[in-house]
């Protein structure tokens, strides 16, 4: 365990970048590198054999694999205003893009709610079931002023 946090900058803490129902990335801003970790959210145990690319603000930028597990990103390669990050993670078989913050830059929000596909659809499902109760109501109105 100590081999996994050996080159990790000492006092500072990976704080959330992005996460999915099967992962999560982490980072953090070690001298001239952003230091990613991607963990599984069952288990939170380093991902072994997965490849990692990652965009920033629509650009490519290299990405180097560590020997503890991590990955570090040149800070040099990342735009200087709190920029987004697009990270691409292949593993087990799977292919996930997630979406986050570059830690630690300044101005960085707090992380948005989860914008993705469920939510969206909970969201339309909740417009529907509105509607829905709209029209029933309208038509008991209206069923109710013609027998009277």
């Amino acid at each position: 365990m100590a081999l996994a946090w050996a080159d990790s900058p000492p006092g500072s803490a990976f704080t959330p970048v992005a996460h999915s129902a099967l992962i999560s990335v982490d980072g953090v801003v070690a001298a001239d590198t952003l230091v990613l970790r991607v963990r599984p959210t069952a288990d939170q145990q380093p991902l072994t054999g997965a490849q990692l690319t990652v965009t920033a603000d629509g650009r490519s930028v290299p990405v180097t694999a560590r020997p503890e597990g991590t990955w570090g990103v040149p800070v040099k390669d990342l735009p200087r205003a709190p920029g987004k990050l697009s990270i691409e993670v292949s593993h087990d078989g799977v292919r996930e893009v997630l979406d986050g913050q570059i830690p630690g830059s300044a101005g960085t929000p707090p992380a948005a709610p989860p914008t993705g596909i469920v939510s969206t659809l909970i969201h339309k499902q909740s417009a529907w079931w509105i509607l829905n109760v709209l029209i029933v109501l309208i038509g008991v109105i209206a069923v109710s002023r013609r027998m009277s």
